[in-house]
């Protein structure tokens, strides 16, 4: 033990050596990567931000009317609010570091287009540096689609102007905002990150306006980590400067060989102790060990009588009453789960049976006001059928055929009530038959496209297409739900792609909710619902495992194991 403990005091000096020089390449390396995602990150919001201030320029009517009528007119400040708002939207998905103005050569008016985050003297010594360069005939080679850094009041903000004939868009952001997420990053107590103009001057950070200063290196570089990093943006008249200093490893090195001293020292104890121990102590915990593994592997522990140590014998016996016991719990915990999800399934179902009951009511009444006898007779059999086959069973499943059936009965019960407002067309092959799905699951989505989808405008069409698939999982239904309606809103689409609970206000939007749930609670993670939307509206895919429903037993499925059928 004296020779090894020797021979990996010699191996720890070597590695210490070894890997100081290794931490500091992966922190380069480290630093470089982060670098580069984020000057690729900053490099396609300068290019977007280029291409849609261009964009608005040569397109936009608002800046052409602001451009025509006077600045205290109706139309030039109906056109300004409407620039404002679209700016201010930009300025949302990039961050309010961002400022954008635009300035009318005509007029000689420059205004803010989004709200800004400068300061009102700084606003006013960028707005004459901006008059300024945009009276410099050689303003588009210099500033268009090329980020320049302006110095105003002592901070450096940068800078980008698009000129189209005689009005201008401008935008800017400070220099510190933009090396932020950077300087976040630690690099130790004097590591910095700084942005770099072509002169090698800084322009952030708490030496701003200074030179770079130069890298001395030295021996004591083998022990310091203090690296240096410089990436370029396209399109811009600066660079990121990165620097770790994370100080000196020196007294790492020492620790470590004092530990390998001490071990040294003590080595005999121990391996007298040890020696002890093992005889005594450890021997009798590994017979110990080896009864705990036969009872962890499910077979019946042995006695243990053969132990000096008389609390090892009490334990094992006690252990094995214990496995005993957890045992039972877990049976007994797993049965009532089983209950819970039942009942909470149950619930689900019925919160959304009495769904649209008033509408059917509220519908028939109207035509009773205006006598529309044969339209009652067909709509007051439409939603017999319907509730008859709501409240029906209350199995888990039901056949396909049957639910596409309802659906039908359904959409010609929404014909009633909106007329030509819609048309509906469902597609499915013949072969498809015994198909078992869960009830209301298709009904919760064309009801979702009647209701946000109907128009005075124009007609809405629903289609709805059943398909077979065969994946690596097993045999799989396709059900596409899609519309022409308006589709989903940004941020309702949004949380469902990613998987959020969509705000229930007032009891809107339960039915998807509970679907959602409902299809979790059945299939676990088999069943997929993606929702999207393409160019004519919202399309909703589920795909969901094919199950045959047994003809004998009503509501029970085979070929798949599920919670609750």
């Amino acid at each position: 033990m004296f020779v090894i403990s020797f021979v990996v005091l010699i191996l720890d000096l070597v590695i210490s050596i070894a890997s100081i020089s290794m931490v500091k390449q992966q922190s380069t390396q480290y630093l470089q990567d982060a670098a580069d995602l984020y000057i690729n990150r900053i490099n396609h919001d300068f290019a977007y931000i280029n291409h849609f201030m261009g964009w608005t320029l040569a397109n936009d009517e608002n800046l052409d009317n602001m451009n025509t009528y006077g600045v205290n007119s109706i139309p030039f400040l109906k056109a300004n609010e409407k620039l404002h708002l679209l700016f201010a939207e930009l300025q949302r998905n990039y961050g309010q570091s961002y400022n954008f103005f635009y300035y009318l050569e005509n007029s000689e008016y420059f205004l803010n287009c989004a709200p800004i985050s400068i300061s009102y003297s700084d606003y006013s010594e960028v707005k004459k540096q901006i008059i300024t360069l945009t009276r410099d005939k050689g303003v588009y080679e210099k500033f268009y689609s090329h980020w320049t850094p302006i110095h105003v009041n002592g901070t450096s903000y940068l800078i980008n102007i698009v000129p189209y004939y005689n009005r201008y868009l401008v935008a800017l952001i400070s220099a510190d905002e933009l090396i932020a997420p950077l300087q976040q990053i630690n690099l130790g107590a004097n590591g910095y990150a700084s942005l770099v103009d072509e002169n090698g001057v800084q322009l952030s950070g708490p030496a701003g306006g200074d030179h770079i200063p130069e890298e001395r290196h030295s021996f004591l570089d083998l022990f310091q980590s203090h690296n240096i990093v410089s990436s370029d943006f396209s399109n811009a008249a600066f660079s990121v400067h990165m620097a770790i200093k994370f100080g000196a490893f020196e007294k790492i090195m020492v620790a470590q060989l004092l530990i390998m001293l001490l071990f040294l020292i003590i080595t005999s104890t121990l391996s007298a102790i040890i020696m002890f121990f093992r005889r005594n102590l450890l021997v009798p915990i590994q017979r110990f060990s080896k009864n705990l593994a036969r009872i962890n592997e499910g077979d019946e522990a042995t006695d243990f009588k053969s132990s000096r140590i008389m609390e090892l014998e009490q334990v094992n016996a006690q252990f094995k009453e214990l496995v005993s016991q957890i045992k039972r719990f877990k049976i007994d915990r797993y049965e009532q789960e089983l209950e819970k999800q039942k009942i909470r399934l149950d619930y689900m179902k019925l919160q959304i049976k009495p769904h649209f009951f008033l509408n059917c009511l509220t519908s028939m009444y109207s035509m009773a006001q205006m006598q529309m006898y044969e339209e009652i007779e067909s709509m007051a059999l439409a939603t017999s059928r319907y509730f008859r086959y709501i409240f029906q069973s209350g199995e888990n499943f039901v056949l396909l055929e049957n639910e596409i059936e309802h659906v039908r009965t359904f959409l010609d019960i929404q014909k009633s009530r909106y007329r030509d407002a819609f048309s509906y067309r469902i597609e499915q092959p013949e072969v498809i038959t015994g198909i078992a799905v869960p009830p209301l699951v298709i009904q919760t989505f064309i009801e979702n496209a009647v209701k946000y989808g109907v128009s005075r405008d124009r007609e809405l069409c629903i289609t709805l297409s059943v398909t077979e698939q065969r994946q690596e999982s097993g045999d799989h239904v396709l059900i596409k739900i899609s519309d022409t309606g308006p589709g989903f809103s940004p941020d309702v689409l949004d949380a469902l792609v990613r998987g959020e609970a969509l705000e229930q206000t007032g009891g809107n939007r339960i039915g998807i909710m509970n679907t959602i749930q409902r299809l979790e609670l059945l299939y676990r993670d088999e069943a997929n619902i993606t929702f999207a939307n393409d160019a004519s509206g919202a399309r909703i895919t589920l795909s969901l495992p094919k199950m045959i429903l047994n003809s004998d037993t009503s509501g029970e499925v085979t070929n798949h194991e599920c919670i609750a059928g």
